[in-house]
């Protein structure tokens, strides 16, 4: 964790505060340390950047789950009007 804390520019806290709100949720080793992916890394980047601005910590979960939530409606979006406009492209490619 702390390692991970250096990458981030975080402390320790802060990534279990993350952990806590459900923003992520790093696998375990056998050990029982926390092992963080580089998507929750960026993440936990992003959280920082909003709380360095001033905002709550929880808001800023908020916002970053809200921001994921609408980059995949919009992937979503975009992969039905393909589908819609050529209807020899299946969903699954």
């Amino acid at each position: 964790m702390g390692r991970a804390a250096a990458m981030t520019g975080t402390t320790p806290g802060f990534l279990r505060t993350l952990g806590d709100q459900g923003l992520i949720t790093p696998l375990r080793s056998e050990g029982g340390h926390r092992r963080y992916s580089r998507y929750q890394l960026r993440i936990a980047m992003r959280a920082r950047d909003l709380v360095d601005r001033g905002t709550a910590i929880d808001a800023a979960c908020r916002i970053i789950i809200l921001e994921d939530q609408l980059e995949e409606a919009l992937r979503i979006n975009e992969e039905l009007r393909r589908v819609r406009t050529d209807p020899d492209t299946t969903a699954d490619t």
